[in-house]
């Protein structure tokens, strides 16, 4: 899991796009179509990458993003 990857977050029942890891390995993540709501997950055991980070880049770049 790195930032940027797009996420299934089973706890809280929706995708976001990680944002941040923190120290203790908390990950932040943020809504996928909108810039703010941020929330964390406890660690990766909950998080299902759904698009890398490197596919939503492809695909951003193929829309002329």
């Amino acid at each position: 899991m790195w930032v940027g990857d797009q996420v299934y977050d089973a706890d809280a029942g929706r995708e976001g796009i990680v944002t941040d890891v923190t120290g203790d390995g908390t990950d932040v993540l943020g809504p996928v179509h909108m810039w703010t709501g941020t929330w964390t997950a406890p660690g990766d055991e909950e998080l299902e990458v759904t698009l890398s980070r490197e596919e939503r880049n492809r695909q951003h770049r193929e829309l002329g993003w």
